[in-house]
């Protein structure tokens, strides 16, 4: 989860603060929307560093742009 707390501080320009919270309340979310087996299984992705890697690499580029942050 670090690693998407540090791609949400970089691409919104939030404190680590804010985007720590800002990734709980979605994760929070996600956990409540989805169905329970899959529910089950957000918090182990999110510790895996190697799946962390390949989201972040494909979220780098439209993340900032989805919270109003620099789209680069």
């Amino acid at each position: 989860m670090e690693q998407l707390v540090k791609l949400v501080q970089e691409k919104t320009g939030l404190s680590r603060e804010k985007s720590r919270q800002a990734v709980e309340v979605v994760v929070s979310y996600l956990k409540k929307q989805l169905p329970a087996p899959i529910a089950g299984q957000v918090d182990a992705v999110l510790a895996n560093e190697s799946v962390m890697d390949k989201a972040g690499d494909a979220l780098k580029g439209g993340l900032g742009g989805l919270l109003g942050g620099d789209k680069s």
